[in-house]
């Protein structure tokens, strides 16, 4: 099963008693603040969980598998995910 927004904002809503509406704005204020520090090239580290950054990825010949012809992939950034030694830990354990 996929978790979506819907599903935090519900959790929120459940664990710490705000409304809904409320629960909504706090997630959605941390997905802004994660989205602009990532826009503007800062990484995001959060404790016992994992850490975002942006890399950026130079251009690069590749190739249409569908016809076999060259392209160029164009220079782009990506954000890239790492996670904590306890969060790889905690998922390796497996249900508690």
């Amino acid at each position: 099963m996929t978790m979506t927004k819907a599903d935090i904002v519900q959790t929120v809503y459940h664990r710490l008693g705000l409304s809904k509406k409320e629960s909504a704005d706090v997630v959605e204020s941390v997905f802004e603040l994660i989205r602009s520090q990532l826009e503007s090239g800062e990484p995001v580290k959060i404790s016992g969980f994992g850490g975002f950054s942006i890399r950026d990825k130079k251009p690069r010949q590749g190739r249409n598998p569908k016809t076999g012809e060259d392209v160029e992939i164009s220079a782009r950034r990506v954000v890239t995910f790492k996670a904590s030694q306890i969060l790889l830990d905690r998922v390796n354990k497996g249900p508690s």
